[in-house]
């Protein structure tokens, strides 16, 4: 009698897993409320027609580059006579919550509303992320030819999906339309459950073929691109993905200036190599 209850309460356990995980699997949470909706702010010196860098952060969220951190390095943008326009995505105070579904068309609408300030140059725009961001502003550039120049840190040459519970909608949209995004497999899930997160990207990777259609078509870019590039990135494979950008790149005879630099340290190291940066919009942007 005891050995019946043990296996059908065995059987039960298993179906309700078995229920839980393709609820998981079919569950898409619903659209934001405040979808469609940016944060930002303006950063500009004291000259006429000045280039603008608008600045994204990555999944920390929030409207990154207007924080006290990242001060210094907005100081040096305009001192080297840039403004800088910061956007928050999500996780702001009027966005959504969570990166999921973040329309694309929200923010270049709001970077072009923004460059008639009478002090910015709008024929001289170039977008800057981290990260998430690094594949926001390739998505971004790929689809609008307003953008001059590129600087992706750390990026991923593919659209990877929302950072929601299920993750099964895509992190962004194109005229209302989810980008076609890598789905995370079964076999990935136990790696992301123990906080390996290089180890989850990687294995999401294996098979190109699964999600050819979510590779970034950075060869639609119109102007130079800049791709920094961690070698000790341990949140996702930075170096490789950059290195896969510039294949395509040189595939498709990309005719604007490109660069790949990899450098020592990890995902968080960045800024320490802005001078990089800067030395590109210099001479290839501004």
């Amino acid at each position: 009698m005891i050995k019946k209850l043990l296996i059908g309460t065995t059987f039960v356990t298993t179906v309700l897993i078995v229920v839980l995980l393709l609820g998981l699997k079919f569950y898409r949470p619903p659209l934001s409320e405040k979808y469609g909706k940016v944060d930002v702010k303006l950063f500009v010196g004291n000259g006429e027609g000045q280039p603008l860098i608008v600045a994204f952060g990555g999944s920390q969220g929030g409207n990154t580059w207007a924080e006290d951190y990242w001060a210094e390095a907005r100081s040096k943008f305009i001192q080297h006579g840039y403004a800088l326009l910061a956007i928050g995505y999500f996780k702001t105070e009027n966005t959504p919550e969570v990166l999921d579904r973040i329309s694309l068309d929200a923010i270049h609408d709001t970077i072009m509303t923004i460059s008639n300030h009478p002090k910015i140059n709008k024929n001289k725009i170039a977008v800057l992320g981290s990260s998430r961001g690094g594949e926001l502003v390739l998505n971004l550039a790929s689809r609008y030819k307003d953008f001059d120049a590129v600087v992706a840190l750390v990026p991923s040459y593919v659209t990877f999906p929302s950072v929601t519970i299920t993750s099964n909608t895509s992190a962004w949209t194109f005229n209302d339309e989810e980008l076609n995004y890598v789905r995370i497999p079964f076999t990935a899930i136990g790696s992301a459950l123990r906080g390996e997160s290089l180890k989850a990207t990687e294995i999401a990777l294996e098979n190109e073929d699964e999600f050819a259609a979510a590779i970034i078509p950075v060869e639609n870019i119109s102007g130079p691109i800049l791709l920094l590039s961690a070698k000790d990135d341990a949140l996702w494979p930075s170096k490789y993905m950059s290195d896969k950008i510039v294949s395509r790149l040189t595939e498709n005879n990309f005719k604007y200036h490109y660069e790949h630099f990899s450098f020592d340290g990890g995902h968080h190291d960045t800024m320490e190599h802005f001078g990089k940066v800067f030395e590109f919009l210099d001479n290839y942007f501004k």
